[in-house]
């Protein structure tokens, strides 16, 4: 079955949705189903696995945000059903605690944030954005109260792991202070790279042009 690119998933979204879904919500679930199905065919999986999602959730998202056959068709045939590990299960909880709503594309991102921060690279790598910048953005307007407390501009899995350690009142931490440790970069560096969408288009195209 052909994958549906991110640029097909968002363009044959209806011409306006309801007044919450704007073109920045669009591009967010077209690039977060990019990466999954990506992940789903290069690990032959599943594209619930990739994005925590069970199938009627993926089939409402897609019929909603891209009611693209293909798009449909690639959720109908994933997993009914989607079992969390312990840890996802805190990182959802803490998610779902700070929702800026209860509707369905906010509880779709909750899940599928968590499932993408199981991946091993930068948050907005897995989640086929752009760069951070698109990651604070989709942050602060589903999470507004937790984007808020990354006062210091910590990394995002960094952060969130931070904040389940105080949930639990302990921490992994050692140092007296954030300034005073020897991984500050770890905690704080720069989220710079390369969008893991635009290096899988370049490694597709230099794969196509090999065969010419």
């Amino acid at each position: 079955m052909r994958a549906v690119a991110a640029h097909e998933f968002a363009s044959s979204a209806p011409g306006k949705p309801a007044a919450a879904r704007d073109s920045f919500q669009r591009h967010v679930f077209a690039a977060i189903w990019a990466i999954g199905l990506t992940q789903a065919r290069d690990e032959n999986g599943d594209l619930s696995q990739a994005l925590g999602l069970a199938r009627a959730d993926l089939v409402a998202l897609a019929r909603a945000w891209s009611p693209h056959p293909q798009a449909i068709a690639q959720a109908e045939a994933t997993s009914e059903t989607i079992e969390l590990d312990e840890e996802e299960g805190q990182l959802l909880r803490l998610l779902d605690h700070h929702r800026a709503s209860s509707d369905a594309e906010t509880f779709w991102l909750a899940r599928m944030v968590t499932r993408r921060s199981m991946q091993p690279n930068h948050l907005w790598q897995d989640l086929g954005l752009n760069d951070r910048g698109e990651l604070s953005r989709l942050l602060r307007e589903n999470f507004p109260e937790l984007a808020a407390a990354n006062v210091a501009n910590m990394k995002w899995k960094k952060f969130f792991y931070r904040r389940l350690c105080e949930m639990e009142g302990f921490t992994l931490c050692t140092a007296p202070s954030c300034r005073e440790c020897d991984d500050f970069d770890r905690c704080f560096g720069p989220e710079d790279g390369e969008s893991l969408l635009a290096r899988i288009r370049r490694e597709n195209t230099t794969e196509t042009l090999s065969h010419l």
